[in-house]
């Protein structure tokens, strides 16, 4: 049954509960019904059998009911006994009452009695309290001074501050003015606040720029244990502060409100966010906190920092208290400073500026910091040249020590720099080029796009400017903490107006207030010395250099633009150069100033200067390349850093000055020095001189002495270094691709005057340009040796033979139709051949090397400063798109190329038509077997193997094929159409013949690039031809009823018409012939 469920049953008799699962639930019900049980048993035929199964049941069941019993037993003797207890308290306590309320009645009529007595000794005893509580005051005052200076030499400089202002305002309080005990004290505690200023004054000037215990770059956290904080954070230090923030603040603005407790003006409320005082109670206990007693269980122990500024086993209970505030009193401050999530160096900084503010000296500390901010900035980046020059010099070997294999940045560079410059110095046929090419490069190989000395330079300004930023950083962090609180003293908002422009009469006074130290202030300066230190690095000497340049910056950026300034569209930074005018206070007037002063060759006579020789090998106006990209990285770093008011001030100051000279100075000054470099190369006597030795061999490699023509190959030099400059400035590269196609241009008119030169007046030349025999040079299946042109698309070599045979038939008719060939009308220099070989390979090495090129040059266009393109209201970086492109110029090159081979394959067909035209001046009628061919043929093989041993070092081997492959078709047409013109012709004739053509099939076949097997079977046709001449009539008819598709039908009837002695020819025979050949 259910219901016995959970009851505590032994485990010796655990058999009841099996007996109970077989007892019926029915038993259990909550209205038990016993009819159906008796009327059960009374209808059963066993009934007594049923009587006794429920005996047993019930035994069972009174079993269970026994343990239940038996367990319970003791439990409920207990609850007995424990109910008795509580009646019996009750009632005692019920009698105590009684007597504690009679009590009470008996004292009151006592104390009713003797009150005046007791108010007046009340009052004695608060009177007395409150002297032992002076005396406790005047005695824990008077170790303050003492208290301060162990403080100040721990660097506790918050909680020295907090102690100074507490024991201050503590003496002000009425009932201490007057002891004179205390004016030593005051006396004490007035030298102790310049102490305090002067510490913590110059602990904050190391900390600005990274020198000191918890700067960014000197100090790993000692609470965070996160690598990945990010350093660029902030913390706003004003909760009712109506002033941008910069980035930095805006990210942790969440997570923390440091600072209501200090004022702009010194006034100091200790502990309260409103600037109410505490009572005499706190002020006790908050003496007691300094005492060194632990208080709550808030320091648990802690040891002061070393002489040498390193901190030793400082231990907190809270782990976010930072170090330096391990000795201070609980504040909104420290509870903002322990909430906040902003790096190490940030929390002290704030620290700082919060102890500046108690102590009342923000104007006198911004003051100091503007006085000593350029000196400062001048000696950290000299610092950093004097070290980078050490580690350069580290990395040179000494002598008898081995070389240091050194991973640097100039070590990396190295690689890529003699990759450039590769060719330089590979030797071509016995030339070094290296001379040649550096005679018109207008920069030295250190001042190439990829050179040492551009390298140096990057290396060096990178490193640099990546110290200006840190240290920009940390004065914005200041500045912004500054101008909150002057715009809290003031109750200064700072209004903008429709086009973004700040309220700079609001922000003047601002500056005032912080003692002329801003934002502003300091990014002028940082700007102004990097603007002078690369003046240095490009040996620029700018007029006007008498002007003191503290005292200058200091005018400048505290002087408000004019309205009518602001109003125009030049409303960019005042920027403070260094060797301007002092009214001068627009930057694009201070570059037009700039720009009658620079000398790129001049020396370098900067005033001050910043030793950066010692870092770099060279100096000059080409180190520009190196200095655009590191600058405008810098003024994204800067534009990021800056609050929203004075995003616009980062690009109107550094970059606006380095694009103005790269735009006025630098690029006209490339242009006229490229210009003169290549009016130089091309107009150089050797320029287009070919220099490949007779012996060598044609290599399409240029390392390995590709005859390129110097001219040319100094050209592509030029080009290659000019679009280096173009990767190394993206936003110049239209500019630069376009002083490029100039000089292309150029050199393409020289490269075609040379042209001219070669073919002016011949006839090959004037047939190139007849429309016909373009037209058929294109059909011809040679055309596909042709170098491949954009316009001019190469047929594939797939035409048939027949194809094949009839385009060289009709172009060997069209030239054979211009006999006689004339000498003069033929090139007979073999030089200038040579020279149209040399041009040809040259144009087409330049024409793919431009193609190469202007494939690299898109890329800076569609995918330079990817990082950038999302920052429209940034500087503008899109490069200018030139109206043509380089693909144009290749096309043009590699046209002209292909003209020169066209003229060379006509000029060698024309001399072969010159050499065979003789053919139909003689007669065949030899009285003898000749044992040597022709002179004429002999003249002919001679000069295509001296042509072809000639062209050969400098064209390919498909180009010799394309320029001697017309050869064999028009020699072959040209001896089978030339026994039309003779009149009779006997055996040895046709022996002379058949020699003539085996010594022009080798004198072809010698020549490696021609098919040799082509060849023979032309001129076995020619040989076939002739024979039939020693055929009787019969014999001939047979053959041309076999072959009559091998010779033409005028080519047949020219074999009857011409006399062959001995041979009968009947009158009919051309109608015979005609008969059999179809029509």
């Amino acid at each position: 049954m259910v219901i016995f469920n959970g009851l505590p049953i032994s485990a010796d008799k655990s058999y009841l509960k099996e007996e109970l699962s077989r007892v019926d639930e029915s038993w259990a019900a909550a209205r038990f019904d016993s009819l159906p049980h008796v009327v059960h048993i009374l209808t059963s035929k066993d009934r007594e059998g049923e009587v006794a199964d429920l005996k047993e049941q019930s035994e069972i069941i009174e079993e269970v009911v026994d343990e239940v019993v038996h367990a319970y037993h003791s439990g409920f003797n207990k609850a007995i006994q424990n109910y008795s207890q509580i009646l019996r308290l009750f009632s005692e306590s019920t009698e105590s009452i009684a007597i504690l309320k009679t009590d009470l009645e008996d004292a009151k009529k006592l104390l009713g009695s003797h009150s005046k007595q007791l108010h007046q000794l009340w009052y004695r005893s608060v009177t007395l309290r409150h002297i032992i509580s002076l005396l406790d005051q005047i005695e824990g005052i008077a170790k303050v001074p003492a208290r301060i200076e162990k403080l100040i030499s721990e660097k506790q400089f918050y909680a020295a501050v907090q102690l100074h202002a507490q024991s201050t305002l503590m003496l002000e309080r009425e009932g201490l003015q007057a002891v004179g005990a205390l004016q030593d004290v005051r006396s004490e505690l007035t030298k102790l606040r310049g102490v305090l200023f002067y510490k913590v004054l110059e602990d904050l000037h190391t900390h600005l720029y990274n020198k000191g215990e918890y700067s960014s770059s000197a100090i790993t956290s000692i609470y965070e244990k996160d690598e990945d904080v990010p350093t660029t954070a902030t913390v706003a230090f004003s909760v009712n502060s109506s002033q941008p923030l910069s980035r930095r603040t805006r990210l942790l603005k969440g997570d923390s409100h440091i600072g209501a407790s200090g004022l702009g003006d010194g006034s100091y409320r200790p502990g309260s966010v409103d600037g109410s005082s505490f009572d005499g109670h706190d002020d006790e206990s908050a003496l007691e906190m300094l005492d060194g007693a632990a208080s709550d269980g808030y320091i648990s122990s802690s040891k002061a920092s070393g002489g040498d500024g390193t901190l030793k086993d400082v231990k907190f209970v809270s782990r976010q208290t930072p170090p330096w505030l391990a000795h201070s009193m609980p504040s909104e401050f420290i509870e903002a400073i322990k909430k906040s999530d902003a790096p190490l160096h940030v929390k002290y900084l704030q620290t700082m500026v919060e102890c500046l503010c108690i102590l009342g000296k923000v104007a006198a500390a911004g003051a100091i910091i503007c006085q000593r901010l350029r000196p400062t900035i001048r000696e950290v980046i000299t610092s950093k040249i004097k070290a980078h020059a050490t580690a350069v010099n580290s990395l040179r070997p000494g002598i008898g020590q081995p070389v240091r294999n050194v991973n640097s940045g100039l070590h990396y560079l190295k690689g890529q720099l003699e990759s450039y410059q590769s060719h330089k110095q590979k030797r071509q046929n016995g030339i070094v080029l290296a001379g040649t090419l550096l005679a018109v490069s207008p920069v030295s190989p250190g001042m190439a796009p990829m050179g040492a000395a551009q390298a140096a330079a990057k290396e060096l300004l990178d490193s640099i400017l990546d110290a200006i930023i840190r240290i920009l950083e940390n004065h914005v962090i200041v500045g912004e903490l500054l101008e909150s609180r002057s715009a809290q003293q003031s109750g200064i908002s700072t209004p903008k107006t429709m086009n973004g422009d700040m309220n700079w009469n609001l922000d003047s006074e601002a500056s005032q207030v912080t003692g002329g130290y801003s934002i502003v202030f300091s990014l002028t300066v940082l700007q102004s010395e990097c603007q002078q230190l690369i003046c240095e690095i490009l040996r620029a000497t700018p007029e006007a250099t008498s002007a003191d340049a503290a005292v200058q910056t200091a005018r400048l950026a505290s002087k408000a633009p004019n309205k009518e300034k602001r109003d125009g569209s030049e409303d960019s930074l005042t920027f403070a150069f260094r060797f301007t005018d002092a009214s001068i206070s627009i930057p694009n007037q201070g570059v037009d100033l700039i720009r009658q002063g620079w000398n790129r060759r001049g020396p370098n006579v900067v005033q001050e200067g910043y030793g950066t020789a010692a870092v770099l090998p060279e100096h000059g106006i080409y180190l520009a390349a190196s200095v655009y990209r590191p600058v405008l990285q810098f003024t994204d770093k800067v534009t990021s850093l800056l609050p929203p008011k004075y995003s616009q001030l980062g690009n109107d100051g550094l970059l606006n000055f380095v694009e103005n000279f790269l735009k006025d100075h630098f690029l006209p000054t490339m242009f006229v020095d490229y210009r003169k470099g290549v009016q130089q190369a091309i107009a150089s006597p050797a320029a287009f001189r070919p220099r490949a030795h007779p012996a060598s061999t044609y290599t399409p490699l240029i390392e390995r002495g590709r005859p390129v023509l110097q001219g040319l190959l100094a050209i592509d030099f030029l080009a290659k270094e000019l679009l280096g400059w173009a990767q190394a400035m993206p936003k110049y590269a239209g500019e630069l691709v376009k002083y490029v196609q100039t000089f292309l241009e150029r050199t393409y008119e020289r490269c075609r005057t040379a042209y001219m030169e070669a073919v002016l007046e011949k006839q090959s030349y004037m047939l190139i340009g007849r429309h016909d025999v373009e037209s058929l040079m294109r059909l011809d299946p040679a055309s596909a040796f042709l170098p491949n042109s954009f316009d001019q698309p190469v047929l594939e070599n797939n035409a048939s033979d027949a194809e094949t045979v009839e385009v060289e038939m009709e172009m060997s008719d069209l030239l054979l139709s211009l006999r006689p060939i004339k000498q003069e009308n033929l090139i007979r220099d073999n030089n200038k051949l040579i020279l149209l070989a040399s041009l040809s390979d040259s144009l087409e090495y330049v024409a793919d090397s431009i193609e190469r090129l202007g494939q690299a040059s898109l890329k800076p266009s569609t995918q330079a400063e990817p990082n950038h393109m999302d920052k429209t209201h940034h500087h503008k970086r899109s490069s200018s798109t030139p109206t043509r492109d380089l693909a144009s110029f290749a096309d043009e090159y590699r046209r002209l190329a292909i003209d020169c081979l066209k003229v060379l394959r006509v000029e060698m067909q024309l001399e072969t038509i010159f050499h065979l035209q003789e053919m139909t001046s003689r007669e065949y009628l030899e009285d003898q077997d000749a044992e040597e061919p022709d002179d004429f043929i002999i003249s002919l093989t001679a000069q295509i193997t001296r042509r072809d041993e000639e062209i050969a070092p400098f064209v390919a081997e498909v180009k010799r094929s394309y320029i001697f492959g017309g050869i064999c078709s028009v020699a072959a047409n040209a001896s089978i159409k030339a026994l039309a013109d003779m009149k009779s012709i006997n055996l040895f004739g046709v022996q002379q013949i058949c020699r003539n053509s085996i010594a022009l099939e080798q004198a072809l076949a010698a020549v490696p690039s021609i098919d040799s097997e082509s060849v023979r079977h032309r001129l076995d046709r020619v040989r076939t031809y002739y024979e039939l001449l020693n055929m009787p009539f019969e014999a001939l008819l047979a053959f041309i009823t076999e072959h009559e598709y091998l010779f033409t039908t005028a080519e047949y009837s020219s074999l009857l018409k011409v006399t062959v002695p001995g041979r009968e020819i009947p009158a009919d025979a051309e109608e015979r012939i005609s008969e059999i050949l179809p029509h």
